[in-house]
């Protein structure tokens, strides 16, 4: 029987067996579903590169699954798309994951507008609780991370073993620049959330995302009145 790469069988002889027939992004795709199947899942936030990411998915795996963390406080904007992508990749399965606490919960039991006092608590009740309860049971879980995104991302691989998780994590874009995206987008002719056409390069939580003058400056626009860069899914 193959060993497959996983947490706990991580170590070097066995990434560099398991790494021989991947040259790119599309070989890391086939390589991951290959290698687990249905144990695996993307974990999109649907900004940007999560619309090329399932397009790139869907073409390698058309029952592949797609997860959302909804914590209630999205942009209508990408509510919006989600609908789109669903009419548009039938076959996927997207599926919108909850916090245990309502909002009306959280306020009661933490306070009202906690994603302004305490927006690492919020993130990790609305965020970081329901993705680590979802991902129970399977191996490994895809991220659209890039390199050029931030200093904190530059390190990734396209397989990294993720402590926090314990699971395999897997990036296949980590190469793609933003020009990248954006051609593939336009050559595509992808729906994308239309927020990006303001200056948000990145998006998340409508209380917690703001534009930026500089669309390069890719994660300018979260959590700006605090020293917060990551939501604490990546670390």
């Amino acid at each position: 029987m193959e060993r497959k790469l996983t947490y706990t069988t991580w170590d070097e002889e066995c990434v560099n067996k398991n790494l021989e027939s991947i040259k790119d992004t599309m070989d890391v795709i086939r390589w991951t579903y290959r290698e687990y199947g249905d144990k695996v899942v993307y974990a999109c936030s649907f900004g940007i590169e999560g619309i090329v990411l399932i397009d790139l998915i869907n073409k390698i795996n058309k029952k592949a699954r797609i997860i959302f963390l909804d914590t209630g406080l999205h942009f209508k904007e990408t509510y919006e798309l989600i609908n789109k992508v669903k009419e548009r990749y039938p076959e996927l399965t997207i599926k919108l994951i909850k916090p245990s606490l309502s909002l009306e919960e959280q306020k009661n039991e933490y306070g009202d507008k906690l994603w302004e006092r305490d927006p690492n608590l919020c993130c990790h009740l609305r965020k970081i609780i329901p993705l680590t309860k979802e991902l129970e049971g399977n191996l490994a879980w895809i991220s659209g991370l890039r390199h050029e995104q931030s200093p904190t991302r530059k390190h990734l691989k396209f397989i990294n073993k993720d402590d926090k998780f314990k699971l395999i994590k897997v990036c296949p874009l980590i190469y793609w620049t933003w020009e990248d995206i954006w051609s593939y987008v336009g050559l595509n002719n992808l729906d994308y959330n239309k927020l990006h056409d303001e200056n948000y390069p990145s998006i998340g939580c409508e209380k917690c995302t703001v534009p930026v003058e500089n669309n390069r400056d890719f994660r300018g626009g979260r959590w700006s009145t605090s020293k917060k860069t990551e939501c604490g899914l990546h670390g």
